[in-house]
């Protein structure tokens, strides 16, 4: 089959690549991959690994299939779709669902999904004003492009709110030119929890993905948002998580035939499970640390999965957990190009043994020069190592074990991710989720 990937950042290089790679080797002819980059600061990630294109429309009518790895390309993904091509990723509606925080808990609140108080803003002295007269504890979110400044998500810690007004003081000084519109949400503690699935255009392609993601830059939830340093996960079928939120979406999703990756991520506690925001695309790297769990080829699935009830939908998944730890080098999760330059710029990936190579090991921003594999790109976000477990410390136990084998000049990861899971999973079955 021949699958074209068109990607803004080259998110979505590990499973082009790896999906070039199923077949190598058999009587069967491996699937055909050509993979377009539109940033022009992320045009070298994938060199050796994929083939690369500069054009990705002339080759429409080439495609099986075509895969759009993150939002922005719902209108002419539903236009592709329209025309009879086979599309996974995008549609006009479920880009909103992502970008537009109130589009997004309105949609929620309209399929009888419970979720939490929020009020959506786009002058920060009326902001101000709204928590000084309703004093308590809130999270900022900036919506639109805004919310990809992961670090500009502030989760308040006090009571009366004052933290949150000296923020958003900060912010209308300093990001009010980037912050256009903001939520403000009611504070929830409990277990954050993600549930995600594939929709083929018509249903959800079972088992779904239960995940925690592990967000903040240091162990023990310390220091910026960085979208996420790794994730503890497990395969199920359904579960009362899914049944409370995601599977409500059934009908929003077929109607805008959506086909897909979809997670939304929950705050779990006594009181309910309330959702707080959607991924609509793959996640990452969620995705990489889906593949060390499933065992079906991808390209069949997605195969399927774009048919839309043409042919049978098959995924099959390991028991027990997977872990996936991103390695990164500076300057994530920052931009900063002089930063990039000097410590990381071309760096040499290296394996101290080259029998346990490719154990785990999934593809960020490199790229393959002859045997080398250097690092590429400029965000500093260079690999995601994965390990399977019947429990979670086998899982992480592995893990780290694969990551010490990896050499990379100024390398940091995080050391705790998965070691949540005692506590969180005690909440969750008292609770009655799982």
């Amino acid at each position: 089959m021949k699958f074209l990937f068109v990607s803004p950042e080259a998110l979505s290089l590990d499973l082009a690549y790896t999906i070039s790679q199923e077949n190598a080797g058999e009587e069967k002819a491996p699937n055909k991959v050509k993979f377009f980059v539109q940033s022009p600061t992320e045009k070298d990630v994938g060199d050796g690994f994929v083939e690369k294109i500069d054009n990705w429309e002339n080759l429409i009518e080439w495609a099986d299939i075509i895969v759009f790895d993150d939002i922005g390309f719902g209108k002419i993904a539903d236009k592709l779709r329209l025309q009879g091509k086979k599309v996974v990723g995008g549609s006009s509606y479920t880009d909103r669902l992502e970008n537009e925080r109130e589009f997004g808990q309105h949609e929620l609140e309209k399929a009888g999904v419970s979720v939490l108080p929020s009020w959506n803003f786009s002058d920060f002295d009326e902001a101000i004003k709204f928590v000084q007269d309703n004093p308590g504890r809130y999270v900022i979110k900036p919506s639109g492009k805004a919310q990809n400044e992961k670090e500009l998500l502030f989760v308040g810690q006090e009571e009366d709110g004052n933290d949150i007004i000296n923020v958003l003081a900060h912010y209308k000084k300093n990001w009010a030119t980037k912050i256009r519109i903001f939520q403000i949400q009611k504070y929830a503690a409990g277990v954050e929890i993600g549930v995600g699935a594939f929709f083929d255009g018509q249903d959800f392609a079972l088992p779904i993905n239960i995940n925690f993601e592990h967000k903040r830059l240091f162990p023990g939830e310390i220091g910026p948002s960085t979208g996420e340093m790794g994730t503890l996960m497990f395969w199920s079928n359904k579960n009362k998580i899914f049944e409370m939120t995601l599977e409500k979406m059934k009908q929003q999703l077929a109607q805008a035939h959506y086909v897909g990756y979809i997670d939304i991520n929950c705050i779990a506690n006594s009181s309910g499970i309330f959702p707080l925001e959607f991924t609509s695309r793959f996640g990452y790297p969620t995705i990489s640390i889906q593949m060390e769990g499933v065992t079906s080829p991808w390209g069949a699935f997605f195969y399927s999965l774009a048919a839309g009830g043409e042919k049978q939908l098959k995924l099959t998944t390991k028991h027990g957990f997977q872990v996936g730890v991103v390695v990164a080098v500076p300057p994530f999760p920052f931009n900063d190009e002089k930063t990039f330059r000097k410590f990381s710029e071309d760096a040499t990936i290296l394996f101290k043994r080259q029998e346990l190579m490719l154990q785990g090991v999934h593809l960020g921003e490199v790229k393959r020069d002859g045997n080398d594999w250097r690092i590429a790109g400029k965000s500093g976000y260079v690999l995601v190592i994965t390990a399977s477990g019947d429990t979670t410390e086998e899982a992480r136990t592995e893990v780290y074990k694969r990551i010490c084998n990896i050499m990379i000049p100024n390398m940091f990861y995080r050391t705790d991710i998965g070691s949540r899971w005692t506590r969180d999973s005690d909440l969750l079955l008292s609770s009655g989720y799982l």
